[in-house]
This record gives structure tokens, sequence and C-alpha cells, in this order.
């Protein structure tokens, strides 16, 4: 997908593991960002092999680790409050990209039958030990089986982009629905903190999402996106992460007042750090709940 003959949109540090650096190059028709160069994909996983890299640890040691699983509580609660709130009568739930395994547990708990998918051994050994299940790959499950499929901030990591999509088309039943959430480079505190805005995240992130962007790519598919919601925390969690990448610490007064204005500049154009997508096949799309949980 990528043309490297197409002018760079940014140049970016790689904080969390590898200190190397990455260009950004924009595709104008998608409105998107994609990463290059792209690491080998036998190679990708040793961006990954760092304590820093939180949503692979149930870690509680530093200040920040201790900030991150109390958001992280309250974010489950609403995780699993939407998906119940387009399926109340619930059915089978596949999270790709699955982590430790916290949002399947809690959703189990709800009444889903539970299937997680996850690359990572470290994160799944820890989520087996909460009675989380898994499938090798999506490839060994079977089309049209699946009630609701989530992705909490994974689409931005798959290698095949396109490929990745068309598989969740096989996999979600004809009614279902697919809950994608991803950063937004559209954002004011992306926007505001440029090259260190931490969900720019390289090359873990291989790809930057638009609106536009996400409803496009679906759009290829016959599915549509029924509704946005936004993460209103993830503004203040990416604000002070960005804060330690441009000053070397966390100041955490400055990163709250930019997670603030961004969340506030976000409500007259709806472009907040982080999106939630609630897609549907396009013949069953216009059927939302009459409350939708926000965040």
């Amino acid at each position: 997908m990528v043309d490297s003959t197409k002018k760079i949109y940014l140049t970016v540090k790689d904080y969390t593991v590898s200190g190397e650096t990455f260009g950004l190059y924009r595709d104008e028709k998608k409105d998107m960002l994609i990463t290059f160069p792209r690491p080998n994909e036998n190679d990708l996983h040793q961006y990954y092999e760092s304590e820093k890299y939180i949503s692979h640890t149930d870690g509680k040691g530093s200040l920040f680790e201790k900030l991150y699983q109390f958001i992280k509580k309250f974010a489950l609660k609403n995780k699993v409050n939407l998906i119940n709130d387009w399926h109340p009568n619930k059915g089978k739930l596949l999270d790709i990209g699955a982590g430790t395994g916290d949002f399947l547990a809690l959703a189990k708990s709800n009444g889903w039958e539970i299937t997680g998918i996850e690359p990572s051994a470290k994160a799944k050994s820890i989520a087996e030990k909460k009675g989380v299940p898994f499938a090798d790959s999506s490839q060994v499950l079977e089309q049209h089986s699946f009630d609701v499929i989530t992705m909490w901030h994974v689409l931005e990591h798959v290698p095949e982009l396109e490929e990745q999509i068309k598989e969740l088309k096989r996999l979600l039943k004809p009614e279902g629905t697919i809950i994608i959430a991803v950063p937004n480079f559209r954002s004011f505190d992306a926007k505001y903190y440029k090259r260190f805005w931490a969900a720019f995240d390289v090359p873990r992130h291989l790809w930057h999402f638009s609106k536009k962007a996400i409803k496009l790519l679906f759009q290829n598919e016959k599915m549509k996106v029924e509704k946005i919601l936004p993460m209103k925390f993830d503004a203040f969690y990416v604000s002070l992460l960005s804060e330690k990448y441009k000053t070397g610490y966390m100041n955490f007064f400055k990163a709250f007042y930019i997670g603030l204005k961004s969340n506030y500049k976000a409500k007259k154009r709806f472009q907040y750090s982080s999106l939630i997508y609630v897609i549907k096949n396009t013949k069953n799309a216009n059927k939302s709940p009459e409350s939708p949980i926000t965040h």
C-alpha cells in the first residue's frame, strides 16, 4: 500500500523499544497515514518485547501503571455495557488482540460465550489463567459464527489491513456487529504533540486512521459505520506519555490540561483522541439501539 515516492507527513521515533526513526506517509484518498519502512513480519514481534509495553502486562508497580490499570477497569465496564446494549440477548463474542484477557473475562461473567485471539505468548498466558479460551488464529474459526467481534486498539497493528477486514466480514454473522477502537490522528492532541504524539507508537502502529479512512475501508467490504463514540480518557493517557517523549518526564498538570483541551475541542467536529466505530453489514445497518453507551 505504501508509495515511497509520496511526501513524508512526519518523522517519528520509536520511544518504547528500539529508538529507531520511521516516516509517516499520507494516503490522500483514504485520509490515513502509513508507517514506513514497515518492519519485516518476522521481525515485528521484537518491537513488542519490552516491559514498557503495558497492554501485555498486568503491571501495577509504577504510578503510571497504577493509573493505567485504574482507568482500564472503568473502560472495561463501558466496553461490556456497549456490547450488551447492541446485543442484549448476548451470544458469541470474538476479541482479536485480547491482551491479558480482562475484557473477555468480564464479558464471560456477563453471559457471553467468549473466544480470544492474541499473538503475544506472555499476554496470552496471563489471560488463560483468567479462564479465557483462545483460538490459534482466525482462519480456524467457522464463517458467520460470531454475534460481536471486537478489536480494541488492534486494527492499527495488523500487517495486512484489507485482508483483516475481509476476515472480519467472513467471521461475522449477517446481523452481527463489529466494534473497532483506534487512535485518531486528526485529534487536537495529535496536532499539538506532532512527532511526540504517543499514539503514533511506531512501528507497532502500522496504520493511522481518520474517520474517513475507517468508513472507506469498511465500505469496500459492504459494511457501514453505524455509530462513532468517543474514548475521552485516551486524551489524558496519550498526553501523559507524549509529555514524557517531548520533555523527558511526565508532566501530569500539562498532560491533564492538553487532554482536557483536546476533549473540549473535539465536541465541535468529533475529533477525539481515540474513537470507537460500531460497524454492521450494509443491509443490516440503521438498527442501532435507542441509547448506546458512550465513554
